[in-house]
């Protein structure tokens, strides 16, 4: 492998102090990698020490020739990341839309944002970034709760309600079966 130049930006003594200072953790590792390359460590002693591979290390070196010190570091927390499918008037005119029943009736769900999103921006728009629109619009998923398949019906129910309390034990009787209640405490 051709040996990793390190342009004199900095003398070896200034990226030892920023090496030393630096508070981030890929920052760090960067100027250390240099650091040692600018002191006439061999690729192979400052891979082994850092952790870094080869390549990586020869990219980085390659980062620190283009730009000198600026170029270390994570390029990461500078980057905004992609721009929002819909700006401040498309996010109000959801909540409007949103505020309605959809045109097809039921609930609102993801691909139906979606839907409504697609038809707003003129090209298609995947089911999650729905989903995701309506939690960032504080919506949660509506299902109903599920009913025990075990559970009284709404007439015996309704029968359970107007027992007198003190008559314990008692039978309640529907149309097709039969509860018995063993015991009703008249404190409670």
């Amino acid at each position: 492998m051709a040996a990793l130049d390190v342009a004199a930006h900095l003398s070896p003594a200034d990226l030892g102090r920023r090496y030393r200072a630096a508070r981030g953790a890929i920052e760090r590792s960067h100027l250390q990698i240099i650091w040692l390359l600018s002191q006439g460590r061999e690729g192979r002693e400052v891979a082994a020490v850092s952790g870094y591979g080869l390549r990586w290390i020869g990219a980085i070196v390659q980062r620190y020739n283009t730009s000198g010190p600026d170029g270390l570091g994570d390029g990461r927390a500078g980057n905004a990341g992609a721009r929002p499918l819909l700006d401040a008037d498309g996010e109000t005119a959801l909540r409007a839309a949103l505020a309605e029943p959809p045109a097809d009736g039921g609930r609102w769900t993801g691909p139906k944002v979606a839907s409504w999103m697609g038809a707003r921006l003129g090209r298609r728009i995947w089911a999650q970034r729905g989903w995701d629109y309506l939690r960032k619009l504080g919506h949660s998923l509506q299902t109903p709760r599920p009913r025990n398949v075990k559970a009284a019906s709404a007439e015996e129910q309704e029968l359970y309600k107007k027992l007198p309390i003190r008559d314990a034990p008692a039978k309640v009787v529907s149309k097709d079966r039969a509860c018995i209640v063993l015991a009703m405490d008249p404190g409670q």
